[in-house]
C-alpha cells in the first residue's frame, strides 16, 4: 500500500478580509503531520491586512502560493467563494494530485487532521469526499455545529480527485457543499464526516455569519435548500430539529422564511431533475426510516454504479468497504 505521506494533496483556499482569523488557519496547516504538497490561497480582493500576512508566510514556506484577484467591492458568500476557488483551480495541474481540499481560512485544525483523512480515504476506495466536524467556541466552551455524518462540511471539503471530476466539480451557488455530497452518493461514492478527536476542528466564525450577519445567513441557507431541490416537509423537519441552534428559534424561522420567500418568488432551482428526484427520495426515506438506514440503503444501491464507472476507467476494484468505514 502506498504510504500516506506519499499521497499528494492540494489545498485551495478562497479568502477575503480574513486578517482576524487567517493566522490561526495558517499555523494549523503548517503544523500538520502530513502537510499539503501545494497550498494555493486565492485572495479575492481583500482590503484589510490579509495580503500583507499572506505574503509574509509565502516567503517563508515553499508549499504556499498566493493568487491575488481584483476587488469586486463586496463579499459574496456562495457563488463568490466558488468563483475564487475555480480561479485557483485553473492554476493547478490536477492530474498531479490524488486529493484536493477546499479550505476556508477561518478554522483551526488538529495537527493530524489531513493525515487522518488520508488514512480513511486509503482504507475505503468509495470515500469520495470527507471532513471532520466543526465546533464553535461560545462562552468559553466548544459547541458542535451538528452536521450530519452523511455530509462533508464546506469549510474543509476534502475530495478524492476522481470523485471531484465525476460529480462535475462544485456548483457556483449557495448549497454547493450539500449538492456535491448528494451528487457523489448518487454516483455511488460515499460522503462522510466524523466526530473524532483528530478530526474535530474549530470554526472561528459562526456558520453563515460572514456576510451581513447570522440571520441573513440563515435566510440564505433557506434559499439554498430551495435551490438544491429540498422538499418543504424535509426542510420543516430540519428547521424543528435545529430550533435550539444559535440563534434560538429565530434562526429556524429565518431558514423557513428564506425557503418560502424563494418559492413564492419562483426563483430558479438546480437544473437537474434526476438529481432533485434522487434527493427528495433520499430525504423522504430519511424521515420515514431514519438517516442511518437511508444512508445504508442508498449507498448499497449505488455500489454497482460505482463499480461500473471504475471498470469504464480501467480502475481495479475489490468491492466496497463497510458502510461505517
Amino acid at each position: 500500500m502506498l504510504a500516506i505521506k506519499e499521497k499528494p494533496y492540494v489545498i485551495i483556499s478562497p479568502c477575503r478580509d480574513e486578517e482576524e482569523y487567517l493566522e490561526n488557519t495558517l499555523h494549523s496547516v503548517i503544523n500538520q503531520t502530513v502537510p499539503p504538497t501545494l497550498w494555493l490561497i486565492v485572495d479575492d480582493g481583500s482590503t484589510d491586512r490579509t495580503p500583507e500576512i499572506l505574503e509574509r508566510y509565502r516567503e517563508k514556506y515553499d508549499f504556499i502560493r498566493v493568487l491575488r484577484r481584483d476587488n469586486r467591492g463586496f463579499r459574496n458568500v456562495g457563488p463568490g467563494v466558488v468563483d475564487a476557488f475555480y480561479a485557483g483551480l485553473e492554476e493547478v495541474q490536477l492530474d498531479q494530485f490524488d486529493f484536493i481540499c477546499k479550505l476556508d481560512l477561518d478554522v483551526e485544525l488538529p495537527s493530524r487532521y489531513f493525515e487522518t483523512l488520508l488514512q480513511k480515504m486509503t482504507a475505503d476506495p468509495r470515500l469520495g469526499c470527507a471532513s471532520g466536524k466543526p465546533y464553535n467556541m461560545r462562552d468559553g466552551r466548544l459547541v458542535s455545529e451538528r452536521r450530519g455524518d452523511e455530509m462533508s462540511v464546506g469549510m474543509t471539503k476534502f475530495y478524492r480527485t476522481q470523485c471531484f471530476r465525476e460529480i462535475g466539480g462544485i456548483v457556483r451557488e449557495v448549497m454547493w457543499d450539500a449538492i456535491d455530497c448528494h451528487r457523489a452518493r448518487m454516483l455511488g461514492w460515499r460522503a462522510r464526516s466524523w466526530d473524532e478527536p483528530d478530526l474535530r476542528f474549530i470554526h472561528l466564525r459562526i456558520m453563515g455569519s460572514s456576510q451581513r450577519g447570522i440571520l441573513t445567513g440563515k435566510m440564505r441557507h433557506g434559499y439554498g435548500q430551495y435551490f438544491m431541490g429540498t422538499g418543504f416537509l424535509y426542510l420543516a423537519a430540519t428547521a424543528v430539529f435545529r430550533i435550539a441552534d444559535y440563534p434560538f428559534m429565530v434562526g429556524s424561522m429565518a431558514v423557513l422564511w428564506g425557503y418560502l420567500r424563494s418559492w413564492l418568488s419562483r426563483k430558479p432551482r438546480f437544473p437537474d431533475r434526476e438529481f432533485i428526484d434522487y434527493l427528495r427520495a433520499f430525504q423522504l426515506y430519511s424521515l420515514v426510516a431514519g438517516k442511518r438506514r437511508a444512508i445504508e440503503k442508498y449507498e448499497a444501491a449505488g455500489l454497482e454504479r460505482w463499480k461500473s464507472a471504475r471498470r469504464e476507467n480501467n480502475v481495479q476494484v475489490s468491492g466496497g468497504a463497510p458502510a461505517n468505514a
